[in-house]
């Protein structure tokens, strides 16, 4: 690989951050930790991490933390939830922020107060959630087990009685493969989904329709994320790529190519650059040294689909990877 070298400027256990400026995260909390989800506010402010933490001998207890993203000083937590928090989204103008988890709960918080407004029970764990462009619908999916298919609901929060009688003004069964991970497409119009068995559909947020439906992956959708424009967004998978869709037509545009799984990818909101974090299987990381285990985070360019650079530092697989809102973090 020809291209340039980056060096992190802040980070945690598993968490690295870009800058021109060193500085440090201290008391962060993170001595034992596993970082599963990472988001950045669109407002540039905040940075909500969630966050596994253990300690001897096998006490688990997931949390999700909000720092400042400027100087890297922790705010807070929101504590409730039982069980890993798979998703966190905050609205767009930061009020609110929601989590989904393994406890088969999704909540609602609000952002400055770290106060639970809504509690949101599931038949099982909750893998996505997010806010609607207005922040007044949310979306959220649960996954296939225990019995229980994989559903998506749509709450309207200016209506109470949804929220406090638990039931969704709209409820989408996924009966073939569950989703894996999803967002809100432009306008707030419809929803787009990634499956387990690499599909990608787009459902109608009004009707519950499959507006269209593709197949370019070949195995498991691990993440996707918009450009700022929301006119394209770039998918993650775990056979060894991330791709570059239209938004409102689902067309292949990119793909971008590793040797290891792709657990996440982000676009740059300023350049023509895609981010990609991934490596080896997690169970296999005891095995295997750093550089083969591939755990850098590489940098490619949009239009050539060539790699430029990479960060060092990770000694484990990249879960989550998110750019700031001004494009230079």
């Amino acid at each position: 690989m020809s291209g340039l070298e980056l060096q992190p400027w802040f980070s945690t256990t598993n968490c690295f951050l870009l800058d021109k400026t060193p500085r440090t995260l201290a008391d962060s909390g993170l001595e034992r930790v596993k970082i599963c989800f990472l988001r950045q506010n669109r407002r540039p402010v905040f940075c909500l991490v969630c966050v596994l933490h253990s300690l001897p001998p096998l006490l688990f207890f997931q949390i999700v933390n909000v720092w400042y993203s400027v100087n890297g000083e922790r705010l807070g937590t929101y504590m409730g939830h039982t069980g890993a928090v798979w998703c966190v989204d905050a609205d767009w103008d930061t009020k609110h922020v929601l989590t989904g988890s393994a406890d088969n709960s999704c909540r609602l918080w609000d952002c400055e107060t770290g106060k639970q407004l809504a509690l949101l029970k599931t038949n099982s764990a909750v893998r996505t959630c997010g806010f609607d462009f207005g922040g007044n619908i949310i979306m959220l999916s649960t996954d296939k087990q225990m019995g229980y298919q994989c559903f998506v609901s749509f709450f309207d929060l200016r209506d109470p009685s949804q929220i406090d009688n638990n039931e969704p003004y709209m409820k989408i069964p996924c009966n073939d493969s569950k989703i894996t991970s999803a967002v809100w497409g432009p306008l707030g119009e419809c929803i787009i989904a990634g499956h387990e068995s690499g599909e990608l559909n787009q459902y109608s947020a009004k009707s519950g329709e499959v507006l269209v439906n593709v197949k370019e992956h070949s195995r498991q959708i691990n993440d996707i994320q918009l450009s700022r424009d929301m006119t394209m967004f770039v998918t993650a998978s775990k056979d060894n790529t991330a791709k570059l869709f239209d938004s409102t037509t689902l067309d292949h545009q990119k793909t971008f190519r590793t040797e290891r799984p792709v657990n996440s990818a982000a676009l740059s909101p300023n350049y023509d650059h895609v981010v990609l974090g991934g490596g080896q299987e997690a169970m296999d990381v005891t095995t295997t040294s750093t550089r083969i285990g591939k755990f850098e985070a590489r940098f490619f360019h949009l239009a050539f689909e060539e790699e430029f650079g990479r960060v060092k530092g990770h000694f484990g697989p990249i879960n989550s990877v998110a750019f700031h809102p001004d494009g230079k973090r």
